[in-house]
């Protein structure tokens, strides 16, 4: 049987975002079977890349060159949606990477199921927001996007404990903090299947940043650390930025993200 952390590797190697996709969900689906008929495929051992294949578009640029648009346009509104399919894009990959990277650290099964169903859930994502922009005569690629994401995952390459405070307890984090803006933003405009596609985003991203909290608090239990300190020292560390509010306390609460964790990573005026 082909091991999960084989079939990571060939979503990692997959370029079209649609057909990754594809692959994603087709493996979850393979991974829940073989769980709920209680012959679990191996785990096994694979060598993710460096980076994930990714199509020819869009043009990767450094943050700071990506062109701002006004998002109370219909020209910046589209350009959102771009930017956060190129966000759950980057997220499908940095979940099997997950699976694929770490796969020779001795972990539970359920530290499987939950990534295996973080990705599933981030390729729906991707789809949706790939659905939107062609509805509205657009596509994934048609506008430049950074890599920004990915530069997480390299800095975090060789250290889990960092790979699991550093994306999703900050970077997806951060997307519960900043959706319902977008929310309201596209209710506004009356684009009700963009208003629904991050509607669904924004209440499966809990269970995402759930997962790593749970995970990074399992490990440091785990080998007798303090996981808030453990934290603060890894973000600092591999975070390049610093932490700004406005916070979504309630559903970073809900995730396991107490106030204690971030506020003091928030850089002092």
């Amino acid at each position: 049987m082909q091991s999960l952390a084989d079939r990571a590797v060939e979503v990692l190697t997959t370029a079209d975002g649609r057909a990754k996709t594809a692959l994603s969900h087709a493996h979850a689906a393979a991974w829940r079977a073989a769980r709920a008929a209680g012959d679990t495929m191996p785990v096994g051992q694979a060598s993710p890349p460096q980076r994930p294949a990714r199509p020819a578009k869009p043009d990767l640029l450094d943050p700071r060159d990506v062109p701002r648009r006004r998002s109370n346009t219909a020209s910046g509104r589209l350009a959102l949606l771009h930017a956060v399919a190129h966000i759950e894009l980057n997220a499908v990959d940095l979940h099997w990477d997950m699976v694929a990277r770490f796969a020779d650290q001795p972990m539970p099964l359920g530290f499987y199921d939950d990534w295996v169903q973080a990705a599933d859930d981030e390729s729906k994502h991707f789809n949706l927001m790939c659905d939107c922009l062609e509805a509205a005569g657009s596509h994934y690629g048609a506008m430049p996007a950074h890599a920004f994401m990915w530069q997480a995952a390299e800095d975090t390459a060789d250290d889990f404990l960092g790979r699991l405070a550093v994306v999703p307890m900050v970077l997806e984090a951060r997307g519960l903090d900043v959706t319902p803006g977008m929310i309201a933003l596209f209710t506004k405009a009356g684009e009700t299947a963009a208003v629904s596609a991050l509607e669904t985003i924004y209440a499966e991203e809990v269970a995402h940043v759930a997962y790593g909290s749970k995970w990074f608090n399992w490990l440091c239990g785990r080998a007798g650390q303090d996981p808030k300190p453990m934290f603060h020292a890894l973000v600092r560390q591999y975070f390049h930025g610093s932490l700004k509010p406005p916070f979504n306390t309630e559903k970073r609460a809900e995730a396991g993200l107490p106030p204690d964790f971030y506020w003091p990573l928030v850089e002092k005026a």
